[in-house]
């Protein structure tokens, strides 16, 4: 171990005076004496990439980090290495080092200038990874395939991530994730919109005669522990008027609103008694806005059809944001986080309403309404006659499926994105006026996330 010390003040002092060949024939001495010293290799590495041979470098970053796979400053340094050499993973390596900062953490201020690099190579190469992944997909696809291409690209240069169901109350297995379902898959959605009009009449005159039962949206005791709730629960802020409830019809509301029922009646909707179905008028105030949150279960979708759409209001259900648009409906999975806002000064309007998902959303069949009429009928002795949707077989294999076999292949043959030059050298090398002990005992202080 003396020896080693020994060593390692020699090389220490070697590089201090800008000899770093000889610095680095100390210092594989040292390691040859001690190969479980994180810092030998470290040193080691700094001084291969000063006198020049990258390779060996980041082959001594390498086994720095066999020894401690999450060091901040190791994976900073084999990014920037990585960078040196033009390796096209450079950008991912430098991804791999910026996931070890906390949010919000603070960065000490001999590495700010470090991390800011990091970072912007880390962006170059998301843009980079993005456009060459874009410039291959495979051609034909229709606007839902597309809009699920862009979100898979997106996804893989890691500017989103896959959000998943979280219901509140219960989970049904082999539901697939999906924020926002395609309109292709439910038939009644148009003539919905169609009623745009005179839905948003009957809600006006309901308004306009205060007839109607209007209660908050948000109801829960005080003892229930939702924390997300404590602004809006039981706040008129948010408010909702209910035309079914449960699975049961809301007179009061209902009554004065016999083409919106009409409409809603022609929708697929769940019949769960003591559940489903519900429709709503959904009333949320000026600069109000909803936190995330997620739904009860995922064995139904929900649809918003706006009303009144003031500007400066928006919609988010996992990474995808949305805007509403007056008569132009949408169907999503409510069971993945999602939150609304209304930064107007006007109040804003959506009629709501749950719907079975669609046949390729996991559900196998439809049934036909004819049959829902007789389960009623017939006191839930429902009809077992079902009636299989048409859908393209090609249609049922996952898009990032296809994207993967156009795109693995010559990614992984060399078509890799490339960066435009950058050493690194001013944040990670080794200058000759830098004292090595200086700087590593640096490097041991930032620890991210300690």
């Amino acid at each position: 171990m003396a020896e080693t010390d020994t060593l390692e003040d020699q090389a220490d002092r070697a590089a201090s005076a800008g000899e770093f060949v000889a610095a680095r024939s100390l210092l594989e001495r040292a390691v040859e004496a001690d190969s479980a010293s994180q810092t030998l290799w470290i040193k080691l590495s700094a001084m291969r990439k000063a006198s020049g041979d990258l390779k060996c470098a980041l082959a001594a970053i390498d086994s720095a980090l066999v020894i401690s796979p999450l060091d901040f400053s190791a994976l900073l340094t084999r990014a920037v290495i990585l960078d040196n050499l033009g390796d096209p993973d450079a950008g991912e390596a430098y991804r791999h080092a910026l996931t070890q900062i906390r949010s919000g953490e603070a960065i000490p201020a001999e590495w700010q200038a470090a991390v800011a690099h990091a970072r912007k190579r880390s962006d170059e190469y998301r843009r980079t990874l993005e456009q060459y992944l874009a410039k291959n997909l495979p051609p034909g696809l229709t606007p839902a395939e597309w809009s699920r291409a862009e979100r898979f690209i997106s996804n893989r240069s890691q500017n989103t991530r896959h959000f998943h169901q979280e219901p509140g109350d219960f989970h049904f297995p082999g539901m697939p994730e999906i924020e926002f379902h395609d309109r292709e898959l439910f038939a009644g959605l148009q003539a919905l919109e169609q009623a745009t009009e005179a839905i948003r009449a009957e809600f006006d005159a309901l308004i306009a005669a205060e007839a109607s039962e209007m209660v908050p949206y948000v109801q829960y005791p005080d003892r229930v522990p939702l924390r997300q709730w404590k602004e809006l629960n039981n706040n008129p802020k948010w408010t909702a008027i209910h035309l079914l409830q449960n699975g049961w019809r809301v007179a009061v509301n209902a009554r004065h609103c016999p083409q919106t029922m009409d409409a809603i009646s022609k929708m697929d909707q769940p019949q769960v008694p003591g559940a489903s179905p519900v429709a709503m008028f959904s009333l949320l105030a000026p600069r109000t806005r909803i936190p995330p949150h997620k739904g009860a279960t995922n064995t139904r979708l929900t649809c918003h059809l706006p009303l009144i759409v003031p500007p400066n209001c928006g919609f988010r259900v996992g990474a995808t944001n949305r805007e509403w648009r007056v008569g132009e409906a949408f169907v999503f999975d409510d069971t993945i986080e999602h939150e609304a806002w209304n930064d107007s000064d006007e109040l804003r309007v959506v009629l709501i309403l749950d719907l079975w998902p669609g046949a390729r959303a996991g559900r196998p069949a439809h049934r036909r309404r004819s049959d829902r009429g007789k389960q009623r009928e017939l006191g839930g002795k429902a009809s077992s006659r079902l009636t299989q949707p048409r859908t393209r077989a090609a249609r049922w294999c996952p898009l990032s499926t296809l994207i993967e076999h156009s795109l693995a292949g010559s990614w992984q043959r060399g078509a890799q994105v490339e960066l435009s030059p950058s050493r690194g050298d001013e944040f990670l090398g080794v200058a000759p006026d830098l004292n090595p002990r200086t700087r590593f005992r640096t490097m041991r202080r930032f620890r991210p996330g300690q």
